[in-house]
């Protein structure tokens, strides 16, 4: 069987839905129409940027303003075949000329977030504009700015509209994101998620990478683990499986599949779920349990008053942050209690199990032997 029929590309086209683009592919759109606007006068309609993996998507614009030094394009975000609360929201991005020297600054405009509590990717005070997103806008207005001659100091005011009503239904409030949405993604695509399909689409992948000879596969919960787990072991794709939130469907269908080994990598806060005995990862359906976390500490080491600020963390990054600089190895003992959880869903079948845990930039923070 031909290995270009496994891996994460396959699973999605065997779902039979529509992938969408996320905020930070859109903001990144309306950033490039609205800086070429500025430096030519003229909005390029539709505008087309380049992904990280390379894909080409072109945005319409639904919205061109251009007043001297600014200029302005929105993008209505199409989620695909995702049910994301964000589906429809008009994304703008205003650009603004700076001084030279002075860089890309980011500005949380009307329905962006801004982030208010420690333990996110971003500092407090910084618009709620994740570092793929931002890194995407950087890399647009260099391009732009080559192109035209410019030197590619601007400010560039990211807005949402009814961005403020629309994060009431999401985590931000009590991640202390206060005003709005985060602009997020580390791909530009946002991978719909059909919870039956998803899980079929599962199966087939073990299935393939199976019928192929493959002994060891991986199951990850995103692009980023995806790579940390090709760095690690040199996985082809065929032997990737994008178990997204769906730890346990993995779980149990290698129980009655077995594999030689599995590996299991994603998100620490993720994996500190399964840690805790949820099979399910996704964020309506399973939190992290900051109370979990300070058992663990404290079975690593950490005495009542860092296990008392554990169980007080923000977020999981959070926690894992302040046993870090403790020195209590937080991030391995979730990784050891994960592959405990994994073992006892595989209820004895023959297949080893490891577990790494990465963070949002894809270093790994922790990890468990094979057993």
């Amino acid at each position: 069987m031909s290995e270009a029929k496994g891996g994460r590309s396959a699973q999605l086209k065997h779902t039979g839905l529509r992938p969408g683009w996320t905020t930070g592919a859109c903001a990144t759109a309306a950033t490039t129409a609205a800086y070429t606007a500025l430096l030519t006068g003229d909005f390029p309609d539709p505008v087309s940027i380049t992904l990280p993996k390379g894909q080409t998507p072109a945005f319409a614009l639904a919205v061109e303003e251009l007043d001297g030094e600014r200029a302005t394009a929105g993008v209505v975000k199409d989620a695909g075949d995702d049910p994301d609360v964000t589906h429809g929201a008009l994304v703008r991005a205003t650009v603004r000329r700076l001084p030279p020297g002075s860089g890309v600054v980011f500005r949380a405009g009307p329905g962006v977030g801004t982030v208010t509590r420690p333990g996110l990717p971003l500092d407090v005070g910084e618009p709620a504009i994740n570092p793929m997103p931002r890194q995407m806008m950087r890399d647009h207005i260099a391009r732009v700015a080559a192109d035209h001659g410019a030197t590619g100091d601007v400010e560039i005011t990211v807005s949402v509209d009814h961005g403020e009503e629309i994060a009431r239904s999401t985590w931000n409030p009590r991640l202390g994101i206060l005003g709005g949405l985060s602009i997020l993604g580390t791909t530009g695509v946002v991978v719909p998620y059909s919870c039956s399909a998803w899980i079929d689409s599962i199966r087939r992948g073990v299935d393939v990478a199976r019928a192929a000879g493959h002994t060891h596969v991986a199951g990850c919960t995103g692009s980023t683990s995806e790579k940390t787990v090709v760095a690690e072991y040199g996985l082809p794709e065929i032997a990737l499986l994008d178990m997204g939130d769906f730890a346990g469907a993995v779980l149990k269908y290698v129980r009655r599949h077995p594999v030689d080994r599995l590996t299991v990598c994603g998100g620490f806060a993720k994996l500190s779920k399964l840690a805790a005995g949820h099979l399910d990862l996704h964020s309506a359906r399973s939190q992290v349990d900051k109370g979990f976390l300070a058992e663990l500490a404290r079975q690593g080491g950490a005495d009542a008053a860092l296990a008392a600020e554990v169980a007080d963390a923000n977020t999981g990054l959070a926690a894992l942050q302040l046993c870090a600089a403790a020195g209590v190895p937080l991030g391995d003992l979730v990784a050891v209690a994960a592959r405990d959880q994994a073992l006892s869903v595989l209820r004895g079948a023959p297949v080893a199990v490891d577990v790494i845990c990465i963070d949002r930039a894809g270093a790994v923070v922790g990890r468990s032997g094979v057993h």
